[in-house]
């Protein structure tokens, strides 16, 4: 069972895929790909596939590479699904980006569906509210820059490549050469990167004058041998 979703950074189709078994009335699932719109449907697909007198669902995450805000809806989901069969429902093997994804919702990442504080004392429902939109917000940031990391970097690559060939210096250098021409241009990493890798190319546009100054200064920085 499959659920794919179009992302905006990169247009590709991103599946979730659910397989699993029964055994002796436990319901063992395993999700891979991404948590995020259309996984609830996904899910909820399998576990209607269930066979009658399942006692107990275990959902393995382990394969999940990646959850948005919308991918939490799936813990609601699952929860309804407990309540409405009477039977105990797990969601084990958090790791990488989803892992702190609940981490920042204070959730128990070893099995999200644990009370998350228990013995806490009660809290209004709009201080409840307010936290939860304050947590929502947080994520959505954290997954902002999470994509704009991916879209970068590819450019990025390229122009520590491009710095690496010209100055004979290590990966590591070249990142510092461009860290600092950031820095020193007041332009963004990327931008930098894209300028570098633009004037690689046969007939290729310089760097402007004022970065192609800071990339002097940053190389004389970084390799003062040379």
């Amino acid at each position: 069972m499959t659920s794919s979703a179009r992302t905006p950074h990169t247009g590709a189709l991103d599946a979730l895929v659910v397989g699993g078994r029964t055994d002796r009335g436990h319901a063992f699932l395993e999700a891979y790909g991404e948590l995020a719109h259309g996984c609830t449907d996904t899910l909820t697909a399998a576990l209607a596939a269930l066979p009658a007198g399942v006692d107990r669902v275990q959902v393995d995450v382990a394969g999940v590479s990646f959850m948005d805000t919308a991918g939490l809806e799936i813990l609601d989901m699952l929860g309804r699904y407990g309540r409405l069969h009477g039977v105990p429902v797990s969601v084990t093997g958090w790791q990488g980006q989803p892992r702190r994804i609940l981490e920042l919702k204070g959730l128990d990442t070893t099995d999200p569906m644990r009370t998350a504080l228990p013995g806490s004392p009660a809290r209004t429902g709009s201080a409840v509210a307010a936290e939860r939109a304050e947590q929502l917000h947080a994520l959505r940031v954290e997954i902002g820059q999470l994509r704009h990391a991916i879209d970068s970097r590819p450019v990025i690559d390229q122009a520590r490549g491009i710095l690496m060939a010209r100055h004979g210096c290590t990966p590591d250098q070249a990142w510092h050469i461009l860290r600092e021409a950031s820095q020193r241009s007041n332009t963004k990493p990327r931008e930098v990167a894209a300028a570098v890798t633009a004037s690689a190319a046969p007939h290729g546009p310089p760097p402007s004058e004022g970065l192609r100054t800071a990339l002097r200064a940053a190389v004389a920085r970084a390799l003062p041998d040379r």
